[in-house]
Formats: C-alpha cells, structure tokens, sequence
C-alpha cells in the first residue's frame, strides 16, 4: 500500500514544501510558513477540483429535475424493490446522473486528505514520506499553530495548548460543515412537500451524519490536517454561497429571491418568473 501511495506522498510534500519556500519571500517564521502551506494546499487542490465542482452542481440539479418521474417509479413499484431499483438506474442512465454527485468532491479530495494525515503523522514520529525529510522534517515538527505542534492530535499530546486548539478547530470543521449542508438544503433545494424526495432526505442526513462524524474522528487527527480540513469547508461555503447566490436551481428559495430582484430591476417580467 505504502509503495502505492508514494507518488501522492511526493506530490503533497512537494506541494508543502514549494509553498514553504515561497512564503520564505515574507516572512522567516517557520509555524507561520507551514500553517500557510497547508491552506496553500486548500486552494490548489480546490481550484483544481472546479471543473468537478461544476458537474456536482448539474449532477444535483439533474436530480431535481428528475424528482418527478422518481415519485412515479416509486409509486409505480412500491411492492417490488428490485424491479423499483433497475427502474431508477435506468432513469440515471438515460439522463446521464448519479446520486451520488454531491459526494465526488469529498471523494476527490479522501486521497490528498490521507496523504496529507500521512506526511503530518510522520513527522510526528520522525517518519520520512516523499520530500519532507533531513532538516526540511525537523523544521515542519517544530512548527506550530497558536502554540499546538500541526503534526500533534488531540489524543497525541499531554499540553493543554494543544488540546485546547484542537477541540476548537475540531468545532470549527464540524460547524462549516453543517452551515455548508444547511445552506443548500434551506437555500439551494427546490421547495417540495415531498418525503420521498430522494435528494432531499440525502441532504438531510448529511446535514446531521458528517459533522457527528467529523467530531467523532477529529481527536485522531493531527492540528495541520484539522486546518486543511477547515480550510477546505471555508472554502465550499464560499463557493457554494457564490453558486446558489448567482446561479441558484430553479425552483429553490435563492431561485426566487432571485427572479424578485429581476423584477424589482425590470430585468424580467413577473409571469416570465412562473414559468
């Protein structure tokens, strides 16, 4: 596994690395320099990650579309599972979506996001991975972010510094995550009285399950990738606050606050917004 994942090694410490140095320009702080690197990291792999956000964005919104002829499905199969999930597969198949679509982004990132704990663990213990090693290793484990080691956990380490930072950023990635499935679910999704809304009841579930998750699992993870992992949530909130702002899905609450001030702006016509 370990001969596998080497080149993912590799190319987070590069990229660590190569922001450290960079940021050499500014500022000799070593805590400073690596903290930065790590957000660094956030907005390279988020950037890259755009193109898949834009098809998440039409994954969804395909879904919604569908919602109609998925009520129909299952109403039409209720007493026959089977037949009632190939008709649904069918469906996805024909217009080229997946369920699934709001989660490829997390997905994307799962490799970086266990490369990154890799590298930071290993600094912890004095273990090499990819670049980060000689005086490069030495310099990243004595790094700090206001006052906690980034390669420490909660679990890790006896100062009450460190636990301190951690259950506060570990409260901060729970929180972003919940604001970001909150603000789809209340702002971006279609109103609908409908329980059986597939896509819907996905969102709510993820409102509640992946904060619980990630304040579970938190105490396990070293103080730099809570910052990468806080950092990337500030970063979909943003990016997803700008999508439904500017390019809400129709039929949602931002769609309709949206098409008021086209109005108010004479931009459309008020029976053009019914349609």
């Amino acid at each position: 596994m370990g001969t596998l994942l080497n080149p993912l090694y590799y190319a987070v410490s590069w990229v660590l690395v190569t922001f450290h140095s960079l940021l050499g320009v500014f500022t000799k702080n070593q805590s400073i320099r690596w903290s930065l690197s790590i957000i660094g990291l956030v907005v390279l792999i988020r950037v890259i990650l755009i193109p898949l956000f834009v098809k998440q964005i039409k994954g969804q919104r395909a879904m919604t579309a569908l919602a109609p002829q998925m009520k129909e499905i299952q109403k039409r199969y209720k007493d026959d599972r089977q037949k009632q999930s190939e008709e649904m597969m069918k469906l996805y198949k024909e217009h080229k979506t997946n369920p699934l679509a709001s989660c490829f982004p997390i997905l994307a990132q799962a490799p970086i996001f266990f490369a990154l704990f890799t590298v930071l663990n290993g600094i912890a213990h004095n273990r090499p991975h990819g670049l980060m090693k000689g005086d490069v290793l030495i310099q990243a484990s004595q790094a700090k972010f206001f006052g906690a080691d980034l390669s420490s956990t909660f679990l890790s380490s006896p100062n009450t510094t460190t636990k301190i930072v951690t259950i506060a950023l570990i409260i901060a990635m729970s929180a972003t995550t919940f604001t970001t499935q909150r603000q789809l679910l209340v702002k971006g999704m279609p109103k609908t009285d409908d329980s059986n809304n597939m896509m819907l009841q996905q969102q709510k579930i993820m409102m509640y399950i992946f904060p619980i998750i990630f304040a579970v699992s938190g105490v396990n993870f070293p103080v730099g990738v809570l910052i990468y992992w806080g950092t990337t949530n500030l970063w979909t909130m943003g990016q997803q606050f700008y999508v439904i702002k500017r390019n809400p899905t129709p039929g949602s609450p931002a769609w309709e606050e949206l098409q008021k001030k086209k109005i108010a702006k004479g931009e459309v016509s008020d029976n053009s917004s019914d349609k």
